[in-house]
């Protein structure tokens, strides 16, 4: 496309029209807004005929010069990548593929990245689209499941980081538009097959994977198939739940265990408590909850496939029908030793080492290392098993003529989603001594007669319950769109060069049901292996025989327990059926009517051209949350009401746009925007619906009178564009977040009866009942992003084919205070750096290429509302390596987490570190053809 951009540059256009008009072609072509501005003249129009396809050579640096024309001819700030770029790094899904954009970091569990992040702001922030329609994915919020979708299947993906009015609702962070493929974006025939072995080396697994493109065009018409499969087997060893809880734990119960621990804590640490019961003084005194060592086999099977049929009989007019289908299926199995010091039979025994340093700016004394009366240590078989079939249709009319242009888009997109999860209790209550140790905790035998070996006791373990979930949601979305531009030539006000209006009609629906069971005993309503079953009468295995790739590695432990296949089998009697729960059901209905209006201005200030884009969008949505009320029944028990009840909601608002450039010389262009963008609140917040957390006595309740989240931005920058691909970029942007969405205490049920699993009574207590809101106030986010893309051969002959593309984002963000101790927070989920790097070269037959990515630290979640919970920064290497055998046939080889970096995180300070997951390397090779 960079040819063709040169070969436009005739005579009688000048630069700043070129740039114009460049712009008028891309923005209404495939790449962003959906409509153009038109060209002035039949020279113009003539010229830019050639810029209307992207086409994809295979090559890393020429995918780059293609996403650099992009970024330059959006009138707003963007960054692109296309389908070389998408297919060429080593990636395990779409998230990954994305994450070395300019601004762009994931989120990963266990190994895999699953959501993405714009500018280090929270994932929930960011709007995606494929094809223009939000995509359903079958989550309980707006974010779409990124691990879903195969990077394969996608064409090119652009992130707009400053909307115009013609865009949908924009997205706090910036909006993710991902587009797949249509037989006119390939000049000739095309068929492209590609295969793929992948290794772990934890799990020692090697998984395939393959994809295939096949297109064509006749005539005016074209066809284009996708299809890509892959299967993942993925270990992850992890230490976790070593989290804050404060001593209102003990302090707040009931006889013994109360007085006891006010004696243990001025015997062995010398502080008084003055009352017990104050939640004020005991929330400041914290223990640690709890500590797991868990090991995770994921296993995945994943596939997608795209048609499209396109009819075009001119560069006029295209009519086009997509399709995307795919599904994922995923089963994890988690293998736990834990020890829950919290137990609601224990309270502390000696405390060996207490900190009242660390946190003393918060007052808060921190018990490092105690013994304990009756901790609660548990062997837990979990295993959950996700099906996900997702379906998008949707229909495109593009049509123009020598001054209008008109396109139309309806739409479809659907998931459904079931979740099957069931977990494996077994308990043994007794003495043991917790500690914060290293990069983790542990729990070891204590000075107690009556202690035990938690990792070799199956006999004293006994059986609890067999506990299982299952839900299931169902996520349709349906969308319809007509957009018109004009283009004008007044001569009172010939600077304005097209307007352009239209509207958008959504409407989505998201129902979920949810029910879970507790298996006692071989049939319906029998308690028989309650109490009486220990782990020692089922068949066991070590954990090294459990799950492939030997022994636990972060400790060097080993322990013993029951498969999840075993238990499945043997604990599910026949005839034995999850039933859904009235209480958690949920439905939520939303219609959302949008309309707009943009202008499109050129004119020159002195020599330099300008350009921009101004308009506003009137966005009016309605709510409908139906679900079953909770209540209270007089002695203290909840319950709901028999038929279903539902509220509505609705709110309605302007939201303005302004995109400006200015070419002030050939290759340097200044850049500015402003507006205001909304993110709505996920569909689980607003949903009528009351859960119960019984261990902290706590109801959360849904809240159908949420309003979105709101910011007011605005963004200023400079772009120095090179010769072949180069770019020198720098921005700065200023982000007023307003509405944000936070859990907040509401309510209180007063005495609520707690009981064990047993049926005996654990106490009674009064809930908290949490809600989300719209929290007052605002947040402040500052940002700087700088990208550097530079073919290295322009420095000098012997560098031709190295290069580097390296981007870094920097936030300074307002601290909002969301602990209810007081202490001070940045938005929880926002990470204040972000980079990426790459290093390549390429020649005819060889490429290579290494990547860094890094994401700074960031506040995860506020536990209990009071302790801020920290994840880590984190930085991943990542290498690629291609050969040439043919002109049409690549080998590659490629790898992810060269360096085995770990998942680690902490509660206000790194000496309380609160998980320490390790997912190993994973390398793969794999051979493509291109015909």
């Amino acid at each position: 496309m960079r040819d063709a951009i040169r070969e436009a540059r005739l005579p009688a256009l000048s630069r700043g029209r070129l740039s114009r008009a460049i712009h008028q072609l891309l923005i209404g072509g495939m790449v962003c807004a959906p409509l153009p501005l038109l060209a002035q003249d039949g020279q113009s129009q003539d010229a830019l005929q050639q810029l209307d396809t992207i086409t994809v050579s295979g090559s890393y640096s020429r995918s780059l010069e293609q996403a650099v024309d992009i970024k330059r001819a959006n009138i707003g700030f963007s960054d692109s990548i296309v389908a070389t770029d998408v297919a060429d790094f080593p990636e395990q899904n779409l998230a990954e593929a994305l994450q070395r954009m300019p601004g762009v970091t994931i989120e990963r569990s266990k190994g895999l990245g699953t959501k993405v992040n714009v500018r280090g702001l929270p994932t929930e922030y960011t709007h995606v689209s494929i094809n223009d329609l939000a995509t359903a994915s079958g989550s309980g919020g707006r974010d779409v499941e990124f691990d879903i979708f195969a990077s394969e299947i996608i064409q090119q993906v652009t992130v707009q980081k400053s909307p115009t009015a013609a865009d949908e609702e924009g997205g706090i962070a910036g909006s993710v538009n991902i587009s797949t493929a249509r037989p006119f974006d390939y000049p000739d025939r095309k068929l492209v097959a590609s295969a793929e072995g992948a290794y772990n080396s934890i799990s020692e697994e090697t998984d395939p994977k393959f994809a295939f493109l096949a297109s064509d065009t006749w005539g005016d018409w074209g066809a284009l198939v996708s299809f890509a499969k892959a299967r993942r087997s993925n270990r992850t060893d992890s230490t976790s739940g070593i989290n804050f809880r404060p001593l209102t734990r003990f302090l707040g119960a009931s006889g013994i265990r109360s007085s006891q621990a006010v004696d243990v804590l001025a015997r062995d640490a010398g502080i008084t408590v003055q009352d017990p019961s104050d939640s004020a003084e005991t929330d400041l005194l914290v223990f640690q909850d709890k500590v797991g060592d868990r090991v995770y086999l994921n296993e995945q099977d994943k596939w997608g496939a795209t048609a499209s049929l396109q009819y075009r009989p001119s560069s006029n007019f295209s009519l086009s029908f997509d399709a995307m289908l795919g599904g994922y299926d995923s089963t994890e199995d988690e293998y736990d030793a834990a020890a829950y010091s919290a137990s609601s039979r224990s309270t502390l025994e000696r405390i060996h080492e207490y900190d009242a340093q660390t946190l003393s700016d918060y007052g808060i004394v921190v018990l490092r290392d105690v013994s304990y009366t009756a901790t609660q240590h548990e062997i837990l078989g979990k295993e959950s098993i996700s099906k996900t079939d997702y379906s998008q249709f949707g229909a495109n009319l593009d049509w123009k003529g020598d001054s209008w242009r008109l396109d139309a888009m309806a739409g479809y997109s659907g998931a459904r989603k079931t979740l099957d999860s069931s977990n494996l209790k077994h308990v043994a209550y007794a003495p043991s001594r917790t500690r914060w140790s290293g990069r983790s905790g542990e729990t070891v035998p204590s000075a107690d007669p009556g202690t035990i070996d938690m990792y070799d006791a199956p006999d004293k373990y006994l059986f609890e319950a067999y506990e299982t979930t299952l839900e299931k949601v169902d996520d349709d979305k349906y969308a319809a769109q007509l957009n018109f531009a004009k283009s004008l030539e007044l001569a009172f006000f010939p600077a304005l060069h097209t307007l352009q209006f239209g509207g958008r009609y959504t409407d989505r629906t998201k129902q979920r049901r949810y029910g879970e069971a507790k298996i006692t005993g071989p049939e319906a309503g029998s308690s028989e292996w309650v109490n009486t079953r220990t782990l020692a009468d089922s068949p066991l295995q070590s954990i090294s025989d459990i799950v492939p790739g030997g022994g636990y590695g972060l400790k060097g432990l080993d322990w013993m327990q029951a498969s999840n296949d075993y238990a499945r089998g043997a604990f599910r009697y026949p005839g034995f059926r999850t039933p859904f729960d009235d209480g958690q059901y949920y439905k939520v209905d939303e219609t959302v009517t949008a309309l707009y209006a943009m202008a499109d201005l050129g004119f020159d200030i002195g020599p330099v051209p300008v350009s921009v884009n101004a308009g506003t969008r009137y966005v009016d949505t309605s709510v409908r949350s139906s679900g079953f009320h909770p209540v209270q029944y007089p002695d203290g028990s909840t319950g709901f009401t028999d038929t279903p009840v539902s509220r509505d909601g609705s709110y309605k608002d302007w939201l303005p746009s302004m995109n400006a450039t200015a070419e002030l010389s050939g290759d340097l262009l200044l850049r500015a925007a402003a507006s205001k963008v909304m993110m709505r609140p996920a569909l689980t917040d607003i949903a009528y619906k009351r859960t119960a957390s019984w261990s902290s006595f706590r109801y959360t309740d849904g809240n159908p009178d949420l309003k979105p989240t709101y910011a007011k931005q605005w963004e200023v920058g400079l772009e120095k564009y090179l010769e072949n691909g180069g770019l020198l970029a720098a921005s700065y942007f200023h982000k007023k977040i307003d509405g944000v969405v936070v859990s907040s205490l509401t309510g209180v049920v007063e005495d609520v009866a707690v009981y064990n699993a047993n049926g005996s009574l654990n106490g009674i207590y009064d809930f908290d009942v949490y809600q989300p809101v719209n929290a007052e106030g605002t947040y402040e986010v500052d940002g700087v992003e700088l990208i550097a893309q530079l073919p290295l051969g322009a420095l000098h002959p012997a560098l031709q084919g190295f290069g580097i593309n390296a981007n870094y984002t920097m936030l300074d963000s307002s601290l909002a205070g969301e602990s209810d101790l007081g202490v001070k927070t940045p938005m929880p989920g926002l990470a204040d750096k972000t980079y990426n790097l790459t290093l390549y070269y390429e020649n005819d037959r060889f490429d290579a290429r290494v990547s860094y990515n890094h994401k700074s630290e960031y506040v995860e979640s506020i536990g209990y509302n009071l302790y801020p919970i920290y994840r880590d920064a984190y930085g991943q290497v990542d290498f690629s390596l291609g050969y040439r055998l043919a002109d049409n046939v690549k080998l590659s080889l490629k790898g992810i987490n060269l360096t085995n970096e770990a998942t680690t995180g902490y509660t206000m300070d790194s000496s309380f570190p609160t998980m320490y997951e390790l997912s190993g390397r994973r390398i793969s090779l794999g051979i493509r053809a291109d015909f």
